[in-house]
């Protein structure tokens, strides 16, 4: 989809000054709900305080963008390590 390209080419290069890159970025409807998720990854171990310095980072630069025209919530995760 052109705008989870789009919010990943926005994003990349200022979530890579945190040390993270971002794996995968999906828009998907979940009931009511739309929900933009991005999975980001990192060499070390990504913590919650990371999940949240990302939020911290993208949540302006996506308003300011304005690249999706509904309302929708962010949600950050971290990619699942092999066990």
């Amino acid at each position: 989809m052109q705008i989870e390209e789009n919010v990943k080419k926005l994003l990349e290069k200022e979530v890579e000054k945190l040390g993270v890159k971002i794996d995968s970025v999906k828009l998907e409807r979940e009931g009511k709900n739309l929900f933009l998720r991005l999975v980001i990854d990192s060499d070390n171990i990504v913590d919650i305080d990371t999940c949240v310095e990302v939020t911290n980072l993208v949540n302006p630069l996506l308003d300011e963008a304005n690249l999706i025209d509904e309302s929708y919530i962010l949600d950050i995760s971290t990619k699942e390590k092999g066990r």
